[in-house]
C-alpha cells in the first residue's frame, strides 16, 4: 500500500474519532445519493417516465411507431 493510501485511511480514522456526527452524516448522504440515483434509473428511465400526460408541444405518433404502445390513454 502506498504512503498516500495509508494517509487517507488515517485521515478518515482521525475524522471519525474527532467529528463522528459529520462523518456519519456524510456516509448517510452518500447512501442517500446512491439510492436516489438507483430509484431514478429504475422508476424513470426503465419504466418510460418521460411519457408525460400533457406535453408542451403537440406530437404525432404513427401507429407503427414502437412508442405508440407506451402512450397512456387516461
Amino acid at each position: 500500500m502506498s504512503a498516500s493510501g495509508r494517509a487517507s485511511i488515517g485521515l478518515l480514522k482521525r475524522g471519525w474519532h474527532e467529528i463522528p456526527d459529520v462523518m456519519g452524516s456524510g456516509v448517510m448522504a452518500l447512501i442517500g445519493l446512491g439510492l436516489g440515483a438507483i430509484s431514478f434509473h429504475l422508476y424513470y428511465n426503465v419504466k418510460d417516465g418521460d411519457n408525460r400526460r400533457y406535453k408542451i408541444e403537440y406530437t404525432v405518433i404513427r401507429h407503427d411507431d414502437p412508442r405508440a404502445e407506451k402512450v397512456r390513454k387516461d
